[in-house]
């Protein structure tokens, strides 16, 4: 009688964390940064009816690379998440960390459980009253999370970025030399000139904003911003 085929547990972990990041590593990346006035949200995108970038809550930002109809079944899932707790609770109680802490159980639990982990990286964001309240949460393909301060970016070049960001980035800057900021280190990330960039999807946390704090930005006002971030720096 054949012996069956024995894969032990640790190569079984190891070939789905590879399969799940040359899957992410296909994808354009997203960075959001704290900027004067609240969180900036940029992204590479050129089509004009997927998202990365979208609202999840009040005071709540979503940003995915990977897979996309993965990374859509998540958010759909997290807003579901937080209307049923907002309503059977209160609006305040829908926060970050707790949402990000779902993600990660139900990622974690796909990439241990199921024979294909998700291929996706996601970014929660929130904004509160201080920035001291800014709330930043990357969850991986495997569930584990981590939470930054100041910037934080997610698929792609993701490590290149950060260095550049590491080097460049300022406290309080306004938006449109945020903007510019976010620009030139998604160019930096894969050695690029602005003429091959692709189009780019902008949404913004903005602190002073009443109710909803979520804003995307048209192509109009990101060229504007784009134009007064060069000008500027």
């Amino acid at each position: 009688m054949a012996m069956p085929f024995y894969v032990s547990p640790d190569q079984w972990m190891q070939d789905k964390a590879e399969y799940a990041r040359k899957g992410i590593a296909k994808g354009k990346s997203i960075v959001a940064l704290e900027y004067a006035d609240g969180v900036l949200l940029t992204a590479e995108n050129p089509s004009t009816s997927l998202n990365k970038i979208s609202e999840i809550y009040d005071h709540i930002a979503f940003a995915g690379v990977g897979k996309y109809s993965e990374f859509e079944n998540l958010r759909k899932a997290g807003i579901r998440y937080a209307d049923v707790k907002g309503y059977a609770y209160s609006r305040q109680d829908v926060t970050t960390k707790s949402l990000a802490n779902a993600y990660s159980e139900a990622i974690g639990t796909i990439f241990t459980r199921d024979p294909k982990p998700l291929e996706v990286e996601i970014l929660l964001v929130s904004v509160g009253e201080t920035p001291a309240e800014t709330e930043m949460y990357h969850i991986s393909f495997d569930g584990s999370i981590t939470d930054h301060r100041q910037y934080a970016v997610i698929g792609g070049q993701a490590e290149r970025i950060r260095a550049y960001l590491q080097e460049h980035y300022a406290p309080n800057l306004p938006l449109p030399a945020a903007l510019f900021l976010s620009r030139r280190s998604l160019l930096a990330g894969y050695d690029r000139p602005p003429a091959e960039e692709s189009p780019l999807e902008v949404g913004v946390l903005e602190r002073q904003r009443p109710g909803r704090k979520f804003r995307r930005l048209s192509a109009a006002e990101i060229a504007q911003a784009l134009a007064t971030g060069a000008a500027q720096g």
